[in-house]
């Protein structure tokens, strides 16, 4: 009795030990938190590690729709209200390496106008120790800044855009700068427009058009100077342009100067319908002739409201006056009422135009 009882009481308490045990081996640890997105803020806001490489990525875009009373670039356009839609969607990667950043830019963009539908890679370029290769606007036109955040901001011509391109930009940190870019002619088949004022394609045509470029920037100060050569039209334009900051007044004033006033080039061209009656006599009317000129502001009149003016003339005799309220009721909105006003001499006609924008960035 007593061997039984002590053999039952050893099953019992093996019993227990291994119940414990048991018990113990289904209590799991509770998980540590895992990262898996790494911000990368080395370069911006926005950034973040592909995982598993040290490649910076950020995603932006932006969403616009916009309605238009007439078209500012059509001196004969006496149409009611027109409708644009634009979608954009831009893939940007930075990495460090020996010789600097290494960078990619993409831009894909989207857009309908009324019931037509269009699609195009609109920037795609490769960017390492101050050169960039790939398609993005012309320097001409992006080293000098757009004129301004108008609606209606390149009525005058103010330089091609969307083109392949060789460029390099020198910049020691001290506020100078300088460039010089080896750009596409987009040439194909020979081609002329404007009644045979620009000839704007040429076939077997390999020579580059070639852009030089320098300025100062300082907090208060910008001036900058740029040069185009059309290797097509054998012509070119230079631009020269002054940018101030006043606390919240911010002017500017550029000017221009083409080699040629009668014809047009890749440099001093034209915007406008070539259909249309703004150079009825002389296709290089409807652009700058021998000079042009643009001055205007933006003026923020609180952090939720700005105003932006701009005047421009040329020596073809084409005015333009544009006015706009940008609205940002909220971050990375904008709401724009603006109003243009426009004078042909060439045709003889005047018109207004109003627009209204819509805009979401992320």
């Amino acid at each position: 009795m007593n061997i039984k009882s002590l053999l039952l009481g050893s099953a019992a308490a093996l019993a227990a030990v291994s119940g414990a045990h048991a018990a113990d081996a289904i209590v799991a640890a509770e998980p540590e938190p895992l990262s898996y997105v790494r911000i990368c803020d080395a370069y911006g806001a926005g950034y973040f590690y592909i995982p598993g490489t040290e490649t910076c990525l950020r995603v932006s875009g932006k969403v616009r729709t916009e309605g238009f009373s007439a078209d500012a670039k059509n001196a004969a356009s006496r149409t009611g209200t027109l409708w644009h839609d634009r979608d954009e969607l831009g893939f940007d990667t930075a990495t460090d390496t020996e010789y600097g950043t290494l960078k990619t830019d993409t831009v894909y963009r989207f857009e309908m106008t009324e019931s037509t539908n269009t699609s195009k890679v609109l920037w795609a370029n490769i960017s390492l120790g101050g050169f960039l290769v790939g398609k993005l606007d012309s320097q001409y036109t992006l080293y000098m800044g757009y004129t301004t955040s108008l609606v209606n901001d390149e009525i005058i011509y103010e330089g091609p855009k969307e083109l392949n391109q060789l460029t390099y930009t020198y910049n020691p940190g001290n506020g100078f700068t300088a460039l010089i870019s080896l750009e596409d002619t987009n040439s194909g088949s020979t081609t002329t427009s404007y009644r045979g004022a620009w000839k704007t394609a040429e076939a077997d045509h390999y020579a580059p058009n070639v852009v030089v470029g320098g300025g100062y920037q300082n907090d208060t100060f910008q001036f900058r100077v740029v040069g185009g050569y059309d290797s097509i039209v054998e012509e070119g334009a230079i631009k020269a342009r002054v940018d101030a900051k006043f606390g919240a007044f911010a002017p500017f004033l550029m000017a221009g100067w083409n080699t040629d006033g009668k014809k047009l080039n890749q440099y001093a061209g034209s915007f406008l319908n070539a259909n249309a009656s703004a150079c009825p006599v002389n296709g290089a009317d409807c652009g700058w002739g021998d000079w042009a000129f643009w001055t205007g502001y933006t003026y923020t009149l609180s952090p939720k409201i700005n105003n932006t003016t701009m005047v421009a003339y040329t020596d073809s005799k084409i005015l333009q006056v544009s006015s706009n309220l940008g609205l940002h009721p909220v971050k990375d909105l904008l709401i724009m009422p603006e109003v243009t006003y426009m004078h042909f001499d060439a045709a003889k006609t005047s018109q207004w135009s109003g627009e209204l924008r819509f805009e979401r960035k992320f």
